[in-house]
């Protein structure tokens, strides 16, 4: 028996944290951004989705959203020199958005599957539920 979600964030927020959108109950992703062909408990064919650079886009504009204000600290901070302010914020940024990155191409990929895009069936988190 499969536990079908009953809307589209629970199965972006099973997407996010790299767990089939559909089952919840397998891992969605083989490497870090390879997703698995089917997932093992529910057959779900993971090999339609075409999240593309969307994922990508998506981590950078958090990562940007998140990291405007800090750079701000970093910068009216007198203390610091230019270079350890660069060192903090390349580092920062480029943790945010490794970290981020899988998580959006899980939730970009229950979007598609659940809205019924890229060759998955037409809405089938909601007809296979039965949520109208």
């Amino acid at each position: 028996m499969v536990d079908l979600p009953h809307n589209l964030w629970s199965a972006m927020r099973r997407g996010f944290m790299g767990t089939c959108p559909r089952c919840g109950g397998a891992h969605l992703f083989a490497k870090f951004l390879k997703p698995v062909e089917r997932c093992p408990l529910c057959a779900q064919d993971w090999t339609l989705h075409a999240a593309d650079d969307f994922p990508p886009y998506v981590s950078i504009i958090v990562t940007g959203h998140v990291m405007a204000p800090v750079m701000i600290l970093l910068g009216s901070a007198t203390a610091l020199s230019a270079g350890l302010t660069v060192a903090i914020a390349l580092v920062m940024a480029v943790t945010m958005l490794i970290t981020l990155l899988q998580p959006a191409k899980g939730a970009i990929i229950a979007l598609q599957w659940w809205m019924g895009m890229q060759g998955f069936a037409a809405r089938p988190g909601k007809m296979e539920a039965g949520v109208k």
